[in-house]
């Protein structure tokens, strides 16, 4: 079996989201710069999340994604398998003929399975409030309240006073004087 980006990236992205989900939807925008995801990648793969109904979205200002269930009910291999990830260490996806027409199985296609199901058993023990207190226990730094997203009055960015002439007789003017 070999875990690619996508499995990887999801985990990530969810124990991000754990993290931070008493703050109120978290952005995607915000794990992405955290964790340095691509954004695009990771609205790809909280479509798949959202449709295996582990996060919930909410739009409009202050929208984000929460935890669609408790951190505690939702383990490592609902994540990998929700964003599509084949956890399959045979080479022939458990199909029967291994060998192709009629041939059987290949003589190792018991140990890849049972390697198969030890992995899922495995990645099924561990939950993601497991995975978050961990992290809280390394001393990870965590937002402590919720992010204001509300729109301000005041311009982000300050006009520049221009002193310059504006007009040719403006310029005259200043070069007369």
């Amino acid at each position: 079996m070999r875990l690619t980006t996508k499995g990887r990236f999801a985990v990530t992205a969810m124990i991000d989201l754990a993290l931070r989900s008493n703050s109120g939807p978290v952005a995607l925008a915000a794990i992405s710069q955290r964790q340095q995801i691509s954004l695009s990648y990771l609205e790809q793969l909280f479509g798949k999340l959202r449709r295996h109904e582990l996060v919930e979205s909410t739009r409009g200002p202050g929208g984000g994604y929460t935890l669609g269930r408790a951190a505690d009910d939702i383990t490592v291999a609902d994540i990998i398998v929700a964003v599509d990830e084949p956890i399959d260490a045979t080479n022939c996806s458990g199909k029967e003929n291994c060998l192709g027409d009629d041939s059987g199985r290949c003589m190792t296609h018991e140990l890849w399975a049972n390697l198969n199901n030890k992995m899922i058993e495995y990645l099924d023990s561990v939950s993601l409030k497991k995975l978050v207190d961990e992290q809280l226990a390394k001393g990870v730094a965590v937002d402590a309240g919720p992010v204001k997203r509300s729109m301000s009055s005041a311009p982000s960015i300050k006009p520049i006073k221009v002193t310059a002439p504006n007009s040719v007789f403006a310029l005259g003017n200043a070069y007369s004087k």
